[in-house]
């Protein structure tokens, strides 16, 4: 069941080529659908660590179903019919989500929608969003990079963002590699990402690495708090499951 009510929302989005034309994130405010979803799903938890059911998100330019993909039950993230060029973030809200430092695990996949085939599969984790929602952290992979025969894509494999003041393009600009590397990885396959937040601190995991892939020493945001997110783009086909906080 969706209900749904129009809100006002920045959203800063990534680059895409369109085969050799680069089209470039822009900033600009516009009108998201932010909507209830309803779904019950299965929930594990193990000792010292709190299962977040994804039920009852808050969309922010999405819609989102209920799907078994590649043998997980799992939610789907589109972009809202009619806006797949739309070259804009998207957000799923977690209800009762509000963390400040821990760690959150959760299980990604993303690729490129048919429509905008050089896309990057664009998926991540938003967290220590704020009640207006267009002020958070991010960490996301492109996922198209991990093997791209470019080592310069594929250095752009991992990424920090901050919205709204901090996004990739001026991370890049004015601290060059400094916000992003290289993981290995596919589009359209689940990929296992863990997040450690302490303070300013954050350190991101990709597909059980014991060692972090990329380290943020910086939150733009600084020491606060603020609700958990599923972030992915409009340009992408996503799934989220077995999202987990401790």
């Amino acid at each position: 069941m969706l209900r749904g009510r129009l809100v006002r929302g920045r959203v800063r989005p990534d680059p895409v080529s369109r085969g050799t034309t680069a089209v470039h994130a822009r900033h600009v405010r516009v009108l998201l659908v932010a909507a209830t979803f309803v779904v019950m799903m299965p929930v594990i938890a193990v000792a010292g660590e709190r299962a977040l059911p994804l039920d009852h998100l808050t969309l922010v330019g999405s819609r989102a179903e209920t799907v078994v993909y590649r043998g997980q039950r799992a939610v789907h993230l589109q972009s809202r019919v009619g806006h797949e060029a739309d070259d804009d973030s998207m957000l799923a809200i977690v209800p009762n989500s509000d963390f400040r430092d821990g760690t959150i695990e959760l299980d990604v996949s993303g690729a490129p929608i048919p429509q905008v085939p050089n896309a990057r599969g664009f998926i991540g984790l938003a967290f220590h969003v704020q009640a207006h929602s267009d002020s958070f952290e991010c960490l996301y992979i492109r996922p198209s990079n991990g093997r791209a025969d470019d080592q310069l894509r594929r250095n752009h494999s991992v990424q920090y963002t901050s919205s709204p003041g901090y996004p990739w393009q001026r991370l890049r600009q004015e601290s060059p590699a400094a916000y992003e590397t290289y993981a290995d990885m596919e589009p359209g396959v689940w990929i296992h990402l863990k997040v450690e937040v302490a303070g300013t601190r954050a350190r991101l995991y990709v597909n059980g690495a014991t060692q972090p892939t990329l380290i943020v020493n910086d939150l733009k945001l600084g020491d606060t708090h603020g609700a958990i997110a599923l972030w992915s783009h409009t340009f992408t086909d996503g799934y989220f499951a077995n999202l987990r906080v401790r």
